[in-house]
């Protein structure tokens, strides 16, 4: 058992983490800009606070689970103000490793420490507490913050100096990106050819072309329902953080290349805020498919 764990930002990620914390018997204080949020969490057993900085104050560790680089850099401000010395912040998402540098060296002014530890999973997965953890950080912060990440998740590794976490989640949401593409087209392809999608979906998981993403997205498109545990918009802004950081670091992505232009169309079309597997959608309407 840890002291009090916060988590700001109560979304699809953070409230199925923050869920599991309270299954897990740990004290749990949350706050997230959403009042429909902040109720829901409330039902779950975690104590809202009435902003970021004031769960900073009562918490030995802080998830962070945000949406965008600014609202990381003002939960930080408000860390510098509000939080304790000696806290232990955790940052879960996938932004460009600027943004999670900048917010460290703001925070370890004010003598808190932030670890970069994204996560692998969906919505789905935070709630299962089946997520990946890829840590980097101080080897101190880790051994502190073990039980939080065995209660929202089935492994985490810790890889080293901060920063490697985030470059460890740009090479694994690569392999989502394009394999949520391939599904999709694999499904597209069944369809067209009178294929049943069930049997399909079957007999492909069985076969030595599966994937994670094939089964967990492909019964989402056997089905045609696509609720949002991993919005394609989501996916979309992943890819593009993981072009820019491939091409710094210049390595060649031609399939990341061709998926970010799919992505792009199936966004423009409206389809943003469904799951990524939607994608399955997007080429069926492309190939003038009806079901």
């Amino acid at each position: 058992m840890t002291g009090v764990v916060g988590v700001i930002g109560l979304g699809a990620m953070g409230s199925g983490m923050a869920a599991n914390l309270v299954a897990a018997g740990h004290t749990v204080a949350g706050f997230d800009i959403d009042p429909r949020r902040r109720s829901s969490a409330a039902e779950a057993g975690v104590r809202i606070e009435d902003s970021a900085g004031a769960v900073g104050a009562i918490s030995e560790i802080v998830i962070f689970s945000l949406p965008t680089p600014s609202a990381l850099a003002d939960v930080a401000s408000q860390m510098t103000v509000h939080g304790r010395e000696g806290l232990l912040c955790l940052e879960t998402g996938t932004f460009p490793l600027a943004a999670k540098t900048a917010a460290r060296d703001v925070l370890a002014a004010s003598g808190i420490e932030l670890m970069d530890t994204p996560v692998s999973g969906t919505g789905l997965q935070a709630t299962e507490g089946t997520l990946v953890v890829f840590a980097s950080g101080s080897g101190e912060g880790f051994d502190r913050a073990r039980a939080v990440f065995r209660a929202i998740g089935r492994s985490s590794h810790y890889l080293g100096e901060f920063g490697n976490g985030s470059r460890m989640k740009y090479i694994s949401n690569l392999l989502v990106v394009v394999h949520t593409l391939v599904v999709a087209e694999a499904h597209v392809l069944g369809m067209a050819a009178g294929m049943d999608p069930a049997t399909v979906q079957r007999l492909a998981e069985d076969s030595t072309g599966s994937s994670k993403m094939l089964e967990i997205r492909g019964p989402m498109m056997v089905i045609d329902d696509y609720p949002p545990a991993g919005r394609l918009d989501l996916l979309l802004k992943d890819a593009e953080i993981i072009k820019d950081f491939a091409r710094t670091a210049g390595a060649p992505t031609p399939l990341l290349d061709a998926a970010l232009d799919v992505y792009r169309r199936a966004s423009a079309a409206g389809m943003g805020d469904f799951d990524g597997a939607v994608l399955c959608r997007h080429l069926e309407t492309e190939a003038g498919l009806e079901r």
